[in-house]
């Protein structure tokens, strides 16, 4: 599967922001997707993640209640909201992709688990 992921900009504390994820093919609902980011000379950490076959998720306590996974079947999409946005949410934001679906645990939180990754989107947040 290929990914893609957009819609990244520039927002002030207290905005929001929607990320898109286009993941290519029909085979989506076999996935467990997540998100991840990875701000300057930190490594990329957990943000979300979502059984695509029936919306289990699964977020960081850093922005659980703030963000949110929501899908398009129809179009093989992946979106996170992003809601009261902070300074300490700016990073590149990455979308990823393992084949099969899994029962919620701690590999969701791996990124080395993901076998597959889009680009990444860079959501700068500013104070």
């Amino acid at each position: 599967v290929q990914l893609q992921a957009s819609g990244g900009g520039l927002v002030q504390a207290g905005g929001s922001l929607r990320l898109s994820c286009a993941a290519s093919g029909r085979t989506s609902s076999r996935y467990t997707m997540g998100w991840f980011r990875q701000a300057p000379g930190k490594e990329r950490e957990f943000v979300a993640a979502f059984r695509w076959r029936d919306g289990l998720s699964h977020y960081a306590d850093s922005v659980k209640g703030r963000f949110k996974i929501s899908r398009d079947d129809a179009n093989d999409m992946m979106y996170l909201r992003m809601n009261s946005l902070k300074p300490e949410d700016t990073a590149v934001y990455y979308c990823a992709a393992k084949p099969g679906n899994f029962a919620l645990g701690s590999a969701w939180r791996d990124r080395n688990w993901y076998a597959y990754w889009g680009q990444g989107t860079q959501v700068t947040v500013s104070s």
